[in-house]
């Protein structure tokens, strides 16, 4: 992808080329028989984030449906050169009023206040440690990302520098030192390009792109953040079939997943009003089991 690729619009949920519909049928007679998801995106896509409570309870209640395969894009290879005068960003510190309205409006809280002081560079660094914890320890790159995430957007961290990427690794039990050693290999580029050359056959132009195809090679792209009713109306359609949800899990097993929960996370998941989230939280959780904070005036639940 692009530099271009990082311009993220409001409306549409969509970092990158947004002249494209929200829905779209697709063919691709090159994928497996079986069905599966795609998820094109990057650690530093804002509206990545803003779609997580979405996201989180679509996998959480059909997951038993399709494989989640996560692809790296390319969001921002460096700032050579790139410029968007019709966006008002020149520079990095200029994303940083547009990553807090993202947060304002999805209440996925983003500080952004980094493009100001200690910008990112790229996001491939932190792309790459996904890369190769993926190939290293299936399963835990998810974890990672969710925490870089977390790190970058609401804990306002560079996940561009080798220090911060280190840590996070660590806090998944591996050795950060060395994966992020591992990860400024030719090797590991190589792993990130495969994705990159994998997102451009599948016709992804922004992020975050779902992609949903069935046993038929046949499905549905998905643009943008978008509600949990258009996700599993286009699972329903690639399938052909009625889907049967799965009981979500507790909200104590979900927090002793290891991440922290923010408020629009368990209002999504278990369909509650803000309004009703603290004597939710306080009715589902044994006391002294968990801690309550906030950030940019939205709260979170962590297990201790």
């Amino acid at each position: 992808m692009s530099n271009e690729s990082m311009m993220c619009d409001l409306e549409t949920g969509i970092c990158g080329v947004s002249e494209e519909e929200a829905m779209q049928e697709i063919n691709l007679n090159h994928v497996g028989k079986k069905v599966t998801i795609y998820y094109a995106t990057d650690p530093i896509c804002s509206h990545c984030w803003a779609l997580e409570p979405v996201l989180h309870r679509f996998v959480e209640e059909y997951g038993h449906y399709f494989t989640l395969e996560i692809k790296m894009g390319g969001l921002l290879a460096n700032w050579n050169g790139f410029s968007d005068g019709a966006n008002g960003i020149q520079k990095p510190s200029d994303v940083a009023g547009h990553w807090r309205e993202v947060g304002e409006h999805s209440r996925m809280p983003i500080d952004g206040s980094l493009w100001h002081d200690n910008p990112i560079l790229s996001s491939y660094p932190p792309s790459r440690v996904f890369k190769v914890i993926q190939s290293t320890h299936l399963g835990k790159e998810h974890e990672f990302l969710r925490r870089a995430r977390e790190a970058v957007f609401a804990f306002n961290q560079n996940i561009g520098e080798d220090d911060v990427l280190t840590d996070i690794v660590n806090q998944l039990g591996l050795n950060g030192k060395e994966v992020v050693e591992a990860a400024a290999q030719q090797s590991a580029q190589d792993l990130l390009e495969e994705d990159f050359e994998r997102v451009a056959s599948l016709g992804v132009r922004g992020f975050p792109s779902i992609i949903i195809v069935n046993e038929e090679n046949q499905g549905m792209k998905i643009v943008g953040a978008r509600s949990l009713e258009t996700y599993v109306q286009a699972l329903q359609q690639v399938l052909g079939a009625d889907l049967q949800p799965k009981q979500i899990t507790s909200l104590e097993q979900k927090l002793k997943e290891g991440h922290l929960l923010f408020s629009k996370e368990v209002e999504v998941m278990y369909d509650i009003q803000k309004s009703d989230i603290a004597s939710y939280v306080k009715s589902e959780l044994t006391e002294h089991t968990y801690h309550v904070g906030h950030i940019l005036n939205e709260m979170y639940i962590k297990h201790i």
